[in-house]
């Protein structure tokens, strides 16, 4: 198995405890409050990972589109997860997690639009299948 596979499992693994334990803990807080709370979590842990393999220095080297587009990314995870703990806080992490997943669908059609990539018939018969699979998995709980 290629590299790019187990760490893009080992995603999926932590989205699914990221819906499970985001709507325990979201349980009786405001949904802005337990966003922040797991944003300082998560500075905290990249920052130890930062300092652990010494890539501090990397910062200077970054080019303005670099950074442009990286806090392009870190705005659109912020409202991402602004959202995603207000539908966890609103409903079943059942339902919204399957939903939450049609970003799947988004980034082929973004890739499509924004970055010239292609899909092969296969390729958009799945993400079509993703997109039917999501919409029923959450309809039906």
């Amino acid at each position: 198995m290629d590299n790019w596979i187990i760490w893009a499992l080992l995603a999926a693994v932590f989205a699914a405890l990221t819906a499970i334990f985001g709507k325990v803990g979201v349980s009786g807080v405001h949904p802005d409050l337990a966003t922040l709370i797991r944003t300082i979590v998560i500075l905290g842990f990249a920052a130890l990972i930062v300092s652990a393999q010494g890539a501090w220095s990397g910062m200077t080297e970054l080019s303005n589109r670099t950074w442009i587009f990286l806090v392009l990314s870190g705005l659109a995870t912020g409202a991402s997860w602004l959202s995603y703990f207000r539908a966890l806080q609103l409903g079943q992490a059942s339902q919204v997690a399957p939903i939450d997943k049609l970003s799947v669908v988004l980034v082929a059609i973004f890739g499509l639009m924004f970055l010239g990539e292609k899909l092969s018939a296969l390729n958009g018969t799945g993400v079509g299948l993703i997109a039917l699979g999501a919409l029923l998995v959450s309809l039906s709980t």
